[in-house]
């Protein structure tokens, strides 16, 4: 007996056997029990998300000898013959194949006869969007004013493309990605029926690798399975869809926070050992890198679909700052973008490893460089400069009104993203046993939430050694109190006319100036930090 594969062997053949899209099956569901039934149907989605496994359960549905309903029997002649794809009055077409106009009007030239077998005749229409003008045009007269007995069921994956006469003649249904606990679970569910031996994190990276299609995790899977033996194993998962696994991500990012570019470039060559596809490691890492900032930003965070990773990210995210994590994010992506590019993938892939080591937030304070593979690589900003001044002592900033304290305070706390900008925005009225008292400045009120008090409340408690309870005030007017936050801005504002004034009376610019009638454009000049 020939092997089916598992996509078509486990397709849904009822309604109740369908996997998400609950808002699709309610509605057709109370469309068939109620007998309000229109006469065009327009399913559209991303691939394998379940239009053509919907429409054909409707069309069963339709023609189910005992009577419709949206619980057809599935063993009368007519559910058995749509099943295997050879019932007469279920025609199948394919748009994509068959565009012109003179094949669209040879299929609606028996619109017109009845049923031959059936309740209705179906019309079953995949990647409608193919279709030429011409035949839309041919389409459309019939969808206006169809035969009492013909069902249009018509699926695409662009309907964009579809001509708004006949979106405006469909009852349109919007099938959306499938979530990966739900592939996850279904993957689950299939092998344990099927005696396959699987370690759960293998069927998390094909649920992963699906992309919200549930047809493409099932191909995933028979793939799998022919090249592990019959078996669902992490690694070979890995190694066939050529990701990243747990100790590839722990030891890149690892590196990273030690800033260690040999560790760096060893963990690049023991991955390219695997032929891995570069374009889905980066994809992989980024993914990596957001959950970590999602788990750095929100610590109270409901459990992600694999628990004992999330533990993993969460220690590695402590490593670094919220900047650091939207960086490496960002060059993350942006070089997966530009992967083409490079004179080879495993070059474009260590190129971005080698950015992630050597850029930092602009306006962060710079860090050493780590020896051995990163000790030539300078720390640089992430924003590039126009023109730069030349290294000049800054103008004196404002000095610090009475709350320099808090100010050396708030440096000394540990505080991060929010939370830090939060605490720079007040001044420190009083501290006694067991209060501390601050007034905020109206800049910072964006920043006020009871979980960012609860934050700088508890680092407080650190740093006192006792429990600190706060009471905040705030100021009348912006500018009232002198916060690190202002004094920040003050000390910015005249580094920034500084280096302005260093640009203006270089001899170089004045030169360029009086020979080629050259200008500084308005807001290049930003000052080296």
């Amino acid at each position: 007996m020939s092997y089916l594969v598992l996509a078509r062997k486990w397709r849904p053949r009822t309604f109740d056997q369908l996997v998400g899209q609950d808002h699709v099956r309610r509605a057709l569901t109370n469309a068939l029990d109620s007998g309000r039934i229109h006469h065009a149907f327009l399913f559209t989605g991303t691939r394998g998300v379940g239009k053509t496994t919907i429409a054909r359960i409707f069309a069963k549905s339709l023609n189910c000898e005992k009577g419709v309903s949206s619980t057809p029997c599935g063993q009368c002649p007519a559910c058995v013959d749509i099943d295997a794809g050879r019932f007469v009055d279920l025609l199948e077409v394919d748009a994509a194949s068959r565009t012109k106009v003179d094949d669209t009007r040879e299929l609606l030239d028996n619109v017109q006869y009845s049923p031959a077998r059936g309740r209705y005749k179906v019309y079953l229409i995949d990647e409608v969007h193919m279709l030429s003008t011409h035949s839309f045009n041919a389409l459309l007269k019939t969808l206006e004013e169809p035969p009492p007995h013909v069902k249009f069921l018509l699926a695409t994956t662009d309907p964009q493309k579809l001509p708004v006469t006949v979106l405006s003649r469909c009852l349109q249904f919007h099938l959306r990605r499938l979530p990966l606990p739900l592939i996850y679970d279904r993957l689950a569910q299939i092998s344990t029926a099927e005696k396959v031996e699987f370690e759960p994190a293998a069927l998390r990276a094909i649920a992963r690798g699906a992309e919200g299609s549930m047809r493409d995790a099932l191909s995933l899977l028979d793939q799998v399975l022919a090249f592990g033996g019959g078996r669902a194993m992490e690694a070979e998962v890995r190694t066939l869809l050529g990701t990243l696994d747990r100790k590839h991500v722990q030891g890149i990012l690892t590196a990273l926070a030690g800033k260690d570019g040999a560790a760096l470039m060893q963990q690049a060559a023991h991955l390219d050992e695997r032929a891995p596809d570069y374009h889905q490691a980066l994809g992989e890492l980024a993914g990596a890198i957001q959950r970590m900032a999602l788990l750095q930003a929100l610590p109270d965070l409901p459990p992600g679909d694999d628990e004992d990773e999330d533990k993993l990210l969460a220690g590695l995210a402590a490593k670094f700052t919220a900047e650091d994590l939207q960086l490496l994010y960002q060059i993350a992506i942006n070089s997966r973008r530009d992967l083409d590019y490079a004179p080879d993938a495993r070059a474009g892939f260590e190129m971005a490893l080698l950015r992630m080591l050597a850029f930092r937030p602009l306006g962060l304070p710079p860090a050493a460089t780590a020896g051995g593979g990163g000790a030539g690589i300078a720390r640089a900003t992430a924003t590039a400069r126009s023109a730069s001044a030349p290294s000049r002592p800054a103008a004196a900033a404002s000095p610090p009104a009475a709350g320099s304290d808090w100010d050396a305070l708030v440096a000394t706390l540990g505080l991060q993203g929010t939370a830090r900008h939060f605490a720079a925005n007040c001044v420190m009225l009083e501290r006694k046993a067991g209060l501390v008292r601050l007034r905020l400045d109206p800049a910072g009120d964006s920043f006020r939430r009871p979980q960012i008090e609860s934050r700088l409340a508890e680092a407080l408690s650190r740093h006192y050694g006792e429990a600190i309870r706060l009471e905040i005030t705030q100021a009348e007017a912006p500018g009232e109190i002198f916060t690190p936050a202002r004094r920040d801005a003050i000390a910015a504002e005249d580094r920034q006319r500084a280096a302005e004034q260093s640009i203006d009376s270089d001899p170089a610019v004045r030169a360029m100036r009086e020979v080629f009638g050259a200008t500084v454009r308005p807001g290049s000049v930003k000052p080296l930090n």
